[in-house]
C-alpha cells in the first residue's frame, strides 16, 4: 500500500535543501548546454582535466571502466532496474519501486532530449555527447538508493542531505570516470549528466509522493462513501 502511512520518498526534512540544490543543478545543465551547443571539440575545462578522446586507460582499470559502462547500456541498465525494483518490493516499499522506474525514465529521457537540443558531439557527427546519459542514469540510481536509506534510517535534515549528496557524488564520479577514461564523453558532459540527475530525481520523488497520497485519499473517500 502506498498511502500516507508509507514513508515519503522525498522526506519533508530534505525538501528545503534538495529543492534549491536541484534548481542550481538545472541552471548548471542549461549553462553548460548553451556554452557547448554545437561543439565537436573538448573545451578549455575538458583539456585542463584530461584529453577526453584519448582512450588510454589500461588493464585492470580498463576492465572496471568497461564493466561500469555496461551498466549504463540498455541490457545492463535493464538488469539493474529489474534488480532495484525487486529489492524495493522485497522491502515492501512500492513507492520506491515506482520511483526507480519513473525516475530512471525521466532522467534518461531528459538527458536524451538535451543531447538533441544541444547537439554537442564526440568522435563524429553521429555521437551526441552532452549530457552523459550513462552518468545521469548511475547518479539517479545512487540518489534514489540514498533517499530510500534516509527514509528507512529516519535521518534528519543534515545527515540525510549529506548521505544523498555523498551517494550522488560517488555514483556520478564512478560512472563519469569510466566514460571519460574510455573516451566516450568530455568531462563537462559528465558534469552535465550528474547535474541532470540531481535536478530530476528530487522533483520526481516529490511528484511520486503527491500522486501516491492523492490516490490513497481518493480510495479512502470512496470507501467512506460506500459505508454510508
Amino acid at each position: 500500500m502506498t498511502g500516507r502511512s508509507a514513508p515519503a520518498m522525498l522526506p519533508p526534512s530534505l525538501r528545503p535543501w534538495l529543492g534549491p540544490i536541484g534548481a542550481l543543478a538545472a541552471l548548471v545543465v542549461v549553462a553548460l548546454g548553451v556554452l557547448y551547443a554545437g561543439h565537436s571539440e573538448p573545451g578549455r575545462v575538458d583539456r585542463w582535466i584530461i584529453q577526453p578522446t584519448a582512450d588510454s586507460v589500461r588493464p585492470p582499470w580498463r576492465h572496471v571502466a568497461l564493466a561500469l559502462d555496461f551498466l549504463g547500456e540498455p541490457a545492463g541498465s535493464a538488469m539493474v532496474i529489474v534488480a532495484a525494483v525487486a529489492g524495493c518490493l522485497l522491502l515492501r516499499r512500492p513507492r520506491a519501486a515506482v520511483l526507480v522506474v519513473v525516475g530512471v525514465g525521466m532522467t534518461v529521457g531528459t538527458a536524451t532530449l538535451l543531447k538533441h537540443l544541444v547537439g554537442r558531439t564526440i568522435h563524429g557527427d553521429g555521437n551526441l555527447s552532452y549530457p552523459s546519459g550513462h552518468t545521469a542514469f548511475f547518479t539517479a540510481l545512487a540518489l534514489m538508493a540514498a533517499l530510500l536509506a534516509t527514509g528507512r534510517l529516519g535521518l534528519g535534515r543534515t545527515a540525510g542531505t549529506s548521505l544523498v549528496l555523498a551517494a550522488a557524488l560517488v555514483g556520478g564520479a564512478a560512472m563519469g570516470w569510466a566514460q571519460v577514461a574510455l573516451g566516450a564523453h568530455y568531462p563537462t558532459d559528465v558534469l552535465g549528466g550528474w547535474c541532470t540527475a540531481l535536478a530530476v530525481i528530487p522533483a520526481t520523488a516529490w511528484l511520486v509522493d503527491r500522486m501516491a497520497d492523492r490516490l490513497v485519499d481518493r480510495t479512502a473517500d470512496a470507501g467512506q462513501r460506500e459505508r454510508r
